[in-house]
């Protein structure tokens, strides 16, 4: 059994020679510290490795062995170069006895392969970079790769693609840990985007269309600020001056779904942010996320979420909120 929060101050990154230091320094950046103006217990974060370890240029001196990576509660394994060659036996044991021991496990890109080897990933789904998961399929046919998803939450054992994807996973960690509103805090204070949704028990998160000059660059933004409103599928062709069909065809390019399952993401989002941050009754938040019914807010909820919107309340109201601003 995964520890409880109250009992997870700490992140152990294990480390070897050839980790890429993209993946492990946006861990450390997003565990090591809290943004200003957050007041939850945050996280103690300590570097496990055998010795100094070469990370892409630089040489690194771990903190601690590997063997305490059973200590942790969280451990993360970064990605690393060759990924032609079987990950060192001794990172295998550690991350298998941290698992076995309790911790959650995450890899970031090609960390996966270091879960596999450990067979944490046995009968699960789960993903790394989309350059890599033909060989993590072939070398590990047990595990069921998914090429096409930013990252794969197994509850202790999670996986994500390589590169901006890490973070992704890095703040759905938090947001699991700490709710939205801190996640959200973290994302802004790393000027990243704060949350490349999906549901908690697939959690299959999908990229949002970043350029100004991308078809659908002014449209999403219009209708985040209009979920109040039962808009269709017609509404945002519409907007975006485009058909029907068109418009499907570009919102499965850009964000792996269609248009309707995207706003019902959405809806899910800020229907989190206010069951977090307001005393709003689940019958008003159904209204102002244009789900209609309380009884439709928490079908939805409870499907994309995995617990109903009062249970989640619960959890989260319980934690401390940061400060409106945010910033860090």
């Amino acid at each position: 059994m995964p520890r409880t929060l109250s009992d997870m101050p700490t992140v152990a990154l294990a480390v070897t020679d050839g980790m890429l230091h993209f993946e492990l320094s946006m861990a450390c950046e997003v565990f090591g510290s809290a943004p200003v103006g957050v007041d939850v217990p945050w996280y103690d974060v300590t570097v496990c490795g055998t010795q100094a370890v070469q990370v892409g240029r630089f040489r690194l001196e771990p903190d601690q062995g590997l063997d305490r990576l059973r200590d942790a509660d969280t451990v993360i394994v970064p990605g690393w170069a060759d990924v032609d060659v079987e990950p060192p036996g001794k990172l295998v044991e550690a991350v298998r006895a941290a698992y076995e021991a309790g911790a959650r496990v995450a890899s970031l890109c090609t960390g996966a392969f270091v879960l596999a080897a450990a067979g944490l990933l046995d009968g699960k789904r789960a993903t790394t970079h989309w350059a890599h998961t033909d060989v993590l399929a072939a070398r590990h046919p047990e595990v069921t790769v998914d090429p096409d998803v930013l990252y794969v939450d197994n509850g202790s054992v999670l996986t994500s693609a390589g590169k901006a994807a890490a973070m992704d996973l890095c703040l759905h960690l938090l947001r699991l840990d700490h709710g939205s509103a801190v996640a959200n805090a973290a994302a802004r204070r790393l000027v990243v985007p704060p949350h490349r949704a999906g549901g908690q028990a697939q959690f299959v998160a999908t990229p949002v269309p970043e350029r100004d000059d991308h078809p659908l660059g002014a449209l999403l933004p219009w209708v985040v600020e209009r979920l109040d409103q039962p808009l269709t599928v017609e509404d945002l062709a519409r907007q975006a001056r485009m058909s029907s069909r068109h418009l499907g065809r570009h919102f499965r390019a850009a964000t792996g779904t269609t248009p309707l399952q995207w706003l019902l993401i959405q809806r899910i989002r800020r229907a989190q942010e206010l069951l977090e941050a307001t005393d709003d009754s689940v019958d008003t938040i159904a209204t102002t996320t244009g789900m209609g019914t309380a009884t439709t807010l928490r079908r939805h909820f409870n499907r994309t979420v995995g617990v109903p919107p009062d249970t989640y309340r619960r959890t989260f109201r319980s934690k401390a909120r940061p400060a409106a601003d945010g910033r860090g």
